[in-house]
């Protein structure tokens, strides 16, 4: 098929270069002439493991292309909607600025009987606006596709996906033949874009449009619950002596629960979760639903005092931040992307530098992208540079370089072997051996003072 992909940030890069890894014909469409030209040399314009390949695949086929014009999308049969939904400016809900400029943009470019198909999340009623902007084009379908993309995995999560959704006008009881039983409509042209895919075996799920905006929220909303709920147990463990590693493993093993996303540590960030929630909050108080609504802030308010929680901890370990030798290990808000939007790391980073202390911040891919938001902070790309002369080090993106650390080696190069493990990944016992005093959230602590830790001048 002739497909166009209208949006290649980061969801329409990766989505538009996956489709042409199934043998359509991919056009790129995005507004920044800097964006188009790096993709169009194999290049994403940030990091996602496996993308870079991927584009040189569709690119030296010739089945993948881009552009800045819309009018080079004129003769595709499917057209995806890749926007970014940003959180507004002026509240929590979503920004739909890019979305409603793309879809009319778009509008005098569409083929007789184009099927135009939304991926961004979006809030509940998007579709309705979108149908607004078409309603001059009644021969135009219309429907909605939303992702499920994690950074860092993207392009697995596109090529295996745990399931397809597609929204569609009537919902599932207007998706089919009501005789043969035979996809039609939207239906029948998701089915073509993603026939190797369903060939494989990954569930396709139908639904109406309100269903299919809603998915992609609700499910953010209740990985952040679980995050947020094992984090709130971390400080109760605290204050307790519990073990919330330990509390964790236990839980997960009942299979009502199960493990992923119970592991304490610092919180969530991204550009994604936590816009999400707050707007999946916007809308429960939009719709009156107060119950969602106040269940979202107590989430975001947990997931955000996590930061504040790190921050108290360094100090308690250093008696006083002023003047102290920090080093944190990442800046990128999860291993494996160089996104710092909303990054966990580099706001403990930043509070630290604004109690005082001389703040180094070490990261293998997303220094680039900080050193010129974050002019506080000092920034290294060297790990063992980076360590030379620290009083106190955070380890508060979980990279595997980081969770390999030698602890010899590490406190070859510090001054005090003292380390905050906010993401509590690192074997304890193991530092602990080297003369290390290692400690997390919501993990029982050895009970010392400042004064007494080692190596400590003032």
């Amino acid at each position: 098929m002739r497909i166009s992909v209208i949006g290649c940030g980061y969801l329409g890069a990766v989505h538009a270069a996956t489709l042409a890894s199934m043998g359509h014909t991919v056009v790129g469409i995005d507004v920044d002439a800097a964006r188009a030209d790096h993709l169009s040399h194999g290049h994403a314009p940030f990091f996602e493991p496996g993308l870079d390949e991927l584009l040189r695949d569709g690119l030296g086929t010739g089945r993948l292309t881009f552009s800045t014009d819309f009018a080079d999308a004129a003769r595709a049969q499917v057209h995806f909607l890749c926007v970014g939904t940003p959180q507004s400016k002026t509240s929590d809900g979503a920004d739909l600025t890019f979305l409603v400029s793309a879809a009319k943009a778009l509008l005098p470019h569409l083929a007789r009987g184009a099927v135009v198909v939304g991926k961004s999340t979006v809030p509940v009623g998007t579709v309705e606006m979108l149908r607004g902007i078409l309603a001059r084009r009644p021969d135009v379908l219309l429907g909605w596709n939303p992702e499920f993309l994690r950074q860092g995995t993207a392009v697995k999560d596109s090529l295996v996906p745990d399931r397809l959704v597609y929204g569609v006008s009537g919902g599932r009881a207007a998706a089919f033949d009501p005789g043969s039983g035979a996809p039609r409509g939207v239906t029948a042209a998701l089915d073509s874009v993603y026939e190797p895919l369903l060939n494989a075996g990954i569930p396709r799920l139908v639904s109406n449009f309100a269903t299919a905006e809603l998915i992609k929220s609700a499910a953010n909303a209740y990985l952040a619950t679980k995050v947020s709920f094992i984090n709130a147990m971390s400080e109760l463990c605290d204050a307790s002596g519990a073990d919330v590693t330990e509390l964790g493993e236990a839980m997960g093993l009942d299979p009502r629960i199960g493990s992923r996303y119970l592991h304490a540590g610092l919180g969530f960030g991204g550009g994604c979760l936590p816009k999400d929630i707050r707007s999946f909050r916007a809308q429960a108080a939009a719709l009156q639903v107060d119950s969602v609504e106040e269940w979202m802030g107590v989430v975001d308010g947990i997931n955000l005092g996590q930061r504040a929680r790190t921050v108290d901890l360094a100090r308690e370990l250093c008696g006083d931040l002023a003047g102290r030798t920090v080093t944190v290990l990442g800046a990128a808000f999860k291993p494996d992307t160089d996104d710092i939007r909303d990054s966990p790391a580099l706001d403990v980073a930043a509070r630290l530098a604004a109690a005082g202390a001389h703040v180094t911040v070490t990261d293998p891919k997303a220094i680039n992208n900080a050193w010129m938001r974050y002019p506080q902070l000092r920034f290294e790309m060297s790990t063992r540079r980076a360590l030379e002369g620290a009083e106190l080090v955070l380890l508060l993106t979980e990279w595997e370089e980081y969770r390999q650390l030698c602890p010899s080696l590490a406190g070859g190069l510090v001054r005090r072997r003292v380390m905050v493990d906010a993401r509590n990944v690192l074997d304890a016992g193991a530092w602990e051996a080297e003369g290390w005093v290692v400690r997390g959230l919501g993990r029982p602590a050895v009970p010392q003072t400042a004064a007494a830790l080692p190596g400590l001048r003032n």
